[in-house]
């Protein structure tokens, strides 16, 4: 691939974040989950026939796929490198713009409980990520002096705990996330997906809302307590 290439499709790609309602479907669909079309054009402020053309941009640019179930039009984010995307320029504009104030009590409840715990794709973030990625760390079941490594006390520690690893796939075991919140790095790749997957299928935390958040149950708490020595006071 040439250069004059290259450049041609980082402008093509740049384009598609260059958009309000587009970008806010993106970041609307870090959840992980589908959504149909008229969920994100009301998320997004917009009218469904404007939100399709935007979907269908999106689409053919190959940051979202889609499929049809009936008459509902679903996407979801492509994949774990796309979620990558969208999280890392998130957080590279969050610094350089003071967002605007939270206008009514339910957004501000809304941005505090994203800021404690939510879904980064198919991850924890949120000040929950990095409590567990702390934890992770100090008990020597994570590196993050060389990029983020599980150690093979942190492989024999998933076993223990009963959370299965992919290791089958191309995607990177342990990878560091920059949280747009916290402003520290959370734990990613497949043992950041699996301790999210595992976490919410065994109840230690529920989703809240519409949107990405997540809440710690008393059950998580106390597991997350024997497993990892975290005190309940820093997951709420």
């Amino acid at each position: 691939m040439t250069e004059e290439t290259q450049a041609a499709g980082l402008a093509r790609l740049a384009a598609l974040f260059a958009d309000e309602t587009r970008a806010a479907c993106l970041l609307a669909l870090l959840d992980g989950r589908a959504w149909t079309a008229g969920e994100l054009a009301r998320h997004a402020g917009v009218a469904a026939s404007t939100l399709s053309e935007h979907l269908g941009k999106l689409v053919a640019g190959g940051l979202l796929a889609e499929e049809r179930q009936g008459r509902h039009r679903y996407v979801r984010l492509a994949g774990a490198r796309v979620a990558q995307l969208v999280e890392d320029l998130a957080a590279q504009v969050a610094p350089r713009s003071a967002a605007p104030r939270p206008r009514t009590l339910r957004a501000v409840s809304a941005g505090s409980a994203m800021a404690r715990g939510r879904t980064c794709y198919d991850h924890l973030a949120g000040r929950l990520g990095i409590a567990l990625t702390d934890a992770l760390t100090a008990r020597r079941l994570l590196r993050q002096d060389t990029g983020f490594a599980l150690t093979d006390a942190g492989l024999a520690w998933f076993r223990t705990a009963g959370i299965r690893l992919d290791r089958a796939g191309r995607r990177p075991l342990a990878r560091a996330c920059l949280d747009w919140t916290e402003r520290r790095p959370h734990l990613a790749g497949a043992a950041g997906a699996a301790l999210c997957r595992h976490a919410l299928d065994a109840g230690w935390c529920v989703r809240i809302g519409s949107e990405r958040a997540v809440r710690v149950t008393p059950e998580g708490e106390r597991a997350l307590s024997e497993l990892l020595g975290i005190e309940a006071e820093a997951l709420r």
